[in-house]
């Protein structure tokens, strides 16, 4: 089966999103990552929205302090940078006990 590359900076932004995690990065399964291109007048870049399942004990409390300042922090990017990132909505318990969460973000090129 043949699956779309994930582009450069949604390759980093993941990367970023994990290591947010530290060591129990391995609680965090992607499930789906959708990347589009994003134009403004003088701007271009990249709309990413991601759908996570996380895992192990406790997996609401683990998604609040994983998500926790979300929006305020800093992603040192090789090129580029986020410009914009956020929680869509409310993390959701699913029936097989995973929280899942979605997060939309914005990267622009320098």
């Amino acid at each position: 089966m043949n699956r779309p590359r994930m582009t450069a900076y949604a390759n980093v932004l993941l990367r970023l999103l994990l290591q947010r995690a530290g060591e129990d990065c391995n609680r965090i399964f992607l499930i789906n990552w959708t990347t589009t291109d994003w134009y403004s007048l003088t701007l271009e870049g990249e709309r990413h929205t991601a759908s996570f399942a996380i895992g192990g004990p406790e997996p609401q409390r683990f998604a609040s302090l994983w998500l926790a300042g979300l929006s305020d922090a800093e992603f040192s990017m090789p090129s580029g940078f986020v410009a914009d990132i956020e929680v869509v909505g409310c993390p959701t318990l699913r029936e097989d006990g995973k929280v899942e969460v979605q997060i939309e973000a914005l990267t622009l090129d320098d």
